[in-house]
């Protein structure tokens, strides 16, 4: 099965990449030439810098290399998506674009047709008398030649035409594609927005009304997001003065020897109940003990299933999923099995899909990250078919679930139709 699905991964690779380059190179240009070689290239090459960025980040590959590949691989996945996404829309387009310029060279031929020549003017009639003699043939002199009548433009020709079709197409699909990826790149490079949520609990104390916590989730510090991102998403958090701030995994994509000075920031985080974190999928990928190690140090507190009882209500976390394949994985009876259910809880858990383990433990409110919100559009739909919720605030029986979008982006550095945010989470007591 493995080998089939690869196989089949490969063709739909190779198809819709012959695909582009037919209609931005080949359905372009008039013959073979250097234009449709270097799209060949272009397209291959982008590949081949994406498939060796995410091997030299898996295989721990010098951290100047993974920097070199990352930038133009991981932009041209995007790039590759929303090429294909804009010419497949183009496709569309193109019989419409057809049909009013031969309309228009109809037109024009209409028009020629139509127009009637200029008849010279007639001579009197003149008799016998007054007609003069024919002159002798042979001292006739020669008649003037009619000068050539300029033919008129013919219309547009159909390879012409269909050649200047593709062109327009491809010229809009190719300028559609980057502005949609620079304009997502930029804002994620600017650093997350502020995003407010208010959620009420019914086990709230009165005391605890307004009590905010700044949620952030998958910031994905990595050889493209590094130290710089890092400081704007702290001072984001920071801005918001919040009680509590909770980091809900997918901290990093690399070793803690490689990307530790770019979370360097992250011990300046300020909260009047300090800062709590949980492990995400990616966490395991780079190695989590280590991780968990950086981040104690950093001043954060790792919840590794465990529960510490604040003021007015408990605070949990329990591992990610991924964990499991180290012995790590959740364990909702660890962190949750003795607790005083008359206390409201707020669990801290990477993944969506832990909502059902949390909804049998009696939690009041998850708080979650993973999906991105989709990241690049439309994946919102593919994460909808693996996630119960994607994005915001949905309960589930007496447990609540906020999903955040993430605030920073992996892979590609860039999001389309999912802004990356810090949420506060404004916690509202129904006793106030």
């Amino acid at each position: 099965m493995v080998i089939v699905f690869g196989a089949l991964v490969l063709g739909v690779l190779v198809t819709g990449n012959w695909y582009l380059w037919r209609r931005l190179f080949r359905d372009t240009t008039r013959g073979p030439g250097w234009p449709r070689r270097a799209g060949a290239a272009l397209i291959a090459g982008g590949w081949v810098l994406a498939i060796t960025g995410l091997v030299a980040e898996r295989t721990g590959a010098p951290f100047w290399l993974q920097r070199t590949l990352a930038w133009p691989g991981f932009l041209w996945l995007a790039l590759a998506m929303y090429l294909l996404l804009a010419v497949l829309a183009g496709e569309a387009v193109r019989p419409l674009l057809r049909l009013y310029l031969e309309r228009r060279a109809a037109r024009g031929r209409a028009e020629e047709t139509s127009s009637e020549p200029v008849k010279a003017p007639q001579e009197p009639a003149r008799t016998l008398s007054e007609v003069p003699a024919a002159p002798d043939a042979s001292q006739a002199p020669e008649p003037p030649r009619a000068a050539p009548v300029p033919e008129a433009p013919s219309p547009l020709a159909v390879p012409s035409r269909r050649l200047f079709v593709s062109r327009v197409v491809a010229g809009a699909a190719a300028t559609a594609a980057v502005g949609t990826v620079g304009y997502g790149t930029y804002g994620v490079l600017r650093g997350p927005k502020v995003k407010r949520v208010t959620v009420p609990l019914a086990k709230l104390p009165r005391g605890a009304h307004g009590y905010r916590i700044a949620v952030v989730s998958d910031i994905h510090l990595s050889p493209i997001l590094g130290r710089g991102f890092a400081q704007k998403v702290v001072d984001t958090i920071n801005g918001t003065q919040p009680d509590l701030i909770a980091i809900v995994g997918d901290l990093v994509d690399g070793s803690v020897k490689d990307l530790g000075p770019a979370a360097a920031p992250l011990a300046q985080l300020r909260a009047r109940h300090g800062g709590f974190f949980v492990t995400g999928n990616h966490e395991y990928f780079s190695g989590a003990e280590q991780w968990v190690d950086e981040v104690r140090r950093l001043g954060l507190r790792p919840l590794e299933n465990e529960r510490t009882e604040l003021p007015w209500f408990d605070l949990a976390g329990v591992n990610d999923i991924a964990g499991e394949s180290e012995g790590q994985g959740p364990d909702f009876t660890k962190a949750l099995g003795d607790r005083d259910t008359a206390r409201a809880c707020v669990l801290l858990a990477h993944q969506p899909v832990q909502i059902h383990d949390a909804v049998d433990h009696g939690v009041d409110l998850q708080l979650s990250g993973h999906t991105h919100g989709g990241q690049l559009w439309p994946g919102k739909y593919f994460a909808e078919a693996a996630n119960p919720t994607v994005s915001g605030l949905e309960r589930y029986d007496d447990t609540q679930l906020y999903v955040s979008n993430g605030a920073g982006a992996w892979g590609p550095p860039t999001r389309v139709g999912a802004p990356s945010d810090v949420t506060v989470i404004e916690l509202a007591s129904r006793q106030a």
